[in-house]
């Protein structure tokens, strides 16, 4: 006999993270898809790319993000919470360097791509967020 499983009745929480983080990662690569439209400084040679892309800077993010984000606290502390920013774009830098076919010219392009992905990511999770039950 098969058996079901119980995660949507038992866990319903497991399955609305897992859906947040299917949205972000759907959202990030289409960020990253629509920006070397708009900026000459990135470069995204196909959807997969991008997904890929996405799926790193989200894996680098969850890894090596807060270890940064641990030793720069002081100067954090100092600048008000800006040089969030900084390390932000050293984030996507990092995953220029890993990801192939995905490209950041320089610190700069890196910043504004890292402020449009953290600006969509607070509107979308701001107005479309989904409530864990």
């Amino acid at each position: 006999m098969l058996k079901i499983s119980h995660t949507f009745t038992r866990r319903p929480y497991l399955v609305m993270m897992r859906l947040r983080i299917l949205i972000h990662w759907i959202v990030t690569s289409a960020i990253f898809m629509g920006a070397p439209y708009v900026f000459s400084g990135i470069t995204v040679a196909n959807v997969w790319v991008a997904i890929t892309a996405a799926f790193v800077l989200g894996v680098v993010n969850t890894i090596i993000r807060p270890i940064f984000k641990f030793l720069a606290f002081p100067i954090t502390f100092l600048t008000f919470g800006l040089f969030t920013f900084v390390v932000n774009a050293f984030m996507v830098l990092l995953t220029s360097s890993i990801v192939p076919g995905f490209a950041v010219a320089n610190f700069w392009w890196a910043l504004l791509l890292s402020a449009i992905i953290s600006t969509v990511g607070w509107l979308f999770h701001r107005y479309y967020h989904v409530h864990s039950l």
